[in-house]
């Protein structure tokens, strides 16, 4: 039952490749990835089991199991990949060379179902890079010049940063009482303190590795080149998803190898912190400059997922609810905004900022869905982005250091400014063009308006009712601390 998920769209995505008929092979990618839901949702009802697949060498082996970790990502892969699966199937018949695209796309999520299920940091790191090996064709899709450069600048950094966190494990690894991920950490505490330094230092090393998908500095150079060339499904997933599974390998070094406990008040905690909120003050400013719709999202994308990285760095439960309840609402709301760019791109043509004054009276339905989602991302209630950013702020002020408290509050703020300075002009100018500018009505269809929609009203109401995904977090929480 552990592999259905990981191997359904897996084996599936080799047929879709060999489909050549768009409407059947539409059809094809959204029942596997409803086959897919459906599996991983069975596991998250079932109790928790483990498979070990096969012995490498010695210690290191190959197992998955179903822990609430590894649940909770299951249902965030499905709930994103669902909607931008029915967006891709319209979206690919006007950008063409779908066969190629929907095929690397199925074989993702198994790739993903793997990555979330894995038991152990070799599990972890194998699925780790096949997604990257598969994710970046998505990239490359546009075959362009530009295309080819940014999707071996996402390879590269890719591979740079998982080899970092695979040689931190090598020396890692003579400290762990068990090589499966055991939530509180698997480290030998008493043998452990007699190398503290060098193990904070492989520490840091491993979560800069790790965070170069999650979109952190110093190793975050790849997303705003790659999203302006990958298509608007692509940008989705990447953005959404691709980058969590970087913050999801993030977690599994923090809390269930070295444990919060080993880590709490040193100095890779805090310079960690401080590269979070560099990453945050950072991304915020370079979308208030950019002048290009996808590119502004992607630099959006790396203040965002900041937040995240802020929330699980703090070390305690308040920050890391924040952190999950800011994985799920980001997600969401900047699947909706790039699916959102997408559709214009498709109607209008058009990729830069300024061009799209009375964009909301041309595509309304478009830009209602783009609004609701850039309002969660700011934190504006009644929306959900609110609500997270409410207890990593919460989560900042009861930390432990007083000056880590004030510098994220600080931070969470002016990047909220900026996030509004780089977003709302969008949302007015498209909506309120004034008098003298004339627009002609031009939606896309339902299928890519549907996804939106459902996207849009998801953020809306989990704003408005957060209360079950919170019971939800809380249930995870004992058993990572």
């Amino acid at each position: 039952m552990l592999l259905i998920p990981i191997l359904l769209p897996m084996i599936g995505g080799v047929f879709v490749f060999r489909q050549r008929d768009e409407r059947i092979r539409n059809r094809l990618v959204l029942w596997l990835t409803i086959a897919t839901a459906a599996a991983a949702a069975t596991l998250c009802v079932l109790p928790e089991r483990s498979l070990r697949l096969m012995t490498i060498e010695g210690a290191l082996y190959l197992a998955v199991q179903s822990d609430s970790l590894a649940k909770f990502f299951m249902v965030l892969i499905v709930v994103i990949w669902l909607p931008v699966s029915v967006f891709a199937g319209a979206y690919l018949r006007h950008a063409g060379r779908g066969q190629q695209f929907q095929g690397f796309y199925t074989m993702t999520l198994g790739v993903l179902m793997g990555l979330a299920l894995a038991d152990n940091f070799v599990t972890l790191y194998m699925f780790f890079e096949m997604m990257s090996l598969l994710t970046m064709p998505l990239v490359l899709h546009g075959g362009t010049p530009a295309a080819r450069r940014a999707g071996l600048k996402y390879l590269g950094y890719s591979v740079f940063g998982a080899g970092m966190a695979l040689a931190g494990y090598f020396f890692l690894s003579h400290f762990l009482t068990d090589q499966s991920f055991t939530g509180g950490g698997a480290l030998n505490l008493s043998l452990a303190a007699e190398h503290r330094p060098l193990l904070l230092i492989v520490f840091l090393v491993m979560m800069i590795g790790f965070g170069a998908k999650a979109g952190m500095m110093p190793m975050q150079a790849w997303l705003p080149t790659a999203h302006p060339v990958a298509p608007a499904p692509a940008s989705a997933v990447l953005s959404g998803i691709i980058t969590k599974g970087g913050v999801l390998a993030m977690i599994r070094v923090t809390y269930y190898l070295f444990g919060p406990d080993f880590l709490r008040g040193s100095w890779a905690q805090y310079t960690l912190i401080g590269l979070a909120l560099c990453t945050m003050f950072t991304g915020s400013m370079l979308a208030l400059k950019e002048k290009g719709l996808k590119k502004r999202l992607a630099y959006s994308t790396i203040s965002q997922v900041s937040y995240v990285q802020f929330g699980l760095l703090l070390m305690t439960p308040g920050g890391m609810r924040g952190a999950f309840l800011q994985m799920v609402f980001h997600a969401l709301a900047k699947d909706a905004l790039f699916l959102a760019a997408g559709a214009i791109i498709i109607a209008t043509n058009f990729t830069l900022v300024d061009q799209l004054v009375g964009i909301g009276k041309r595509m309304p339905r478009t830009m209602v869905c783009f609004s609701a989602a850039a309002l969660s991302i700011i934190g504006i209630p009644p929306m959900s982005g609110f609500i997270s950013k409410w207890y990593l702020a919460s989560a900042a002020l009861n930390s432990e250091s007083r000056m880590v408290g004030y510098l994220g509050m600080a931070m969470l703020i002016l990047s909220a400014l900026m996030t509004a300075g780089y977003l709302l002009p969008i949302v007015v100018r498209g909506f309120f063009p004034g008098r003298d500018v004339l627009v002609e009505r031009k939606e896309v269809g339902p299928q890519m308006t549907a996804p939106m929609m459902a996207l849009g009203a998801a953020v809306l109401i989990l704003g408005l009712f957060p209360n079950g995904l919170q019971a939800w977090i809380s249930v995870i929480l004992p058993q990572i601390f």
